[in-house]
């Protein structure tokens, strides 16, 4: 009777390490999204800024610019 009980004892200390483990992995996986998706926004924000600011720098929106300013 003393080794069922040992069994039964050392089996739920398992069930509870093994769902413990489990918790802090799922909160781990989604503070780790939620960072990548802050990146992910700041990336994108970076990537329209740079595209806004080459579309300036190219030749043809340059001198249409100046045309225009010229016209008027």
């Amino acid at each position: 009777m003393s080794d069922s009980s040992t069994i039964i004892v050392l089996l739920t200390i398992t069930v509870i390490i093994l769902s413990v483990v489990i918790v802090v992995l799922l909160a781990s996986v989604t503070v780790l999204l939620i960072r990548l998706n802050r990146i992910a926004k700041n990336i994108e924000s970076v990537s329209n800024h740079i595209a806004e600011a080459t579309e300036w720098l190219s030749p043809v929106k340059l001198f249409s610019t100046v045309v225009d300013f010229i016209r008027k």
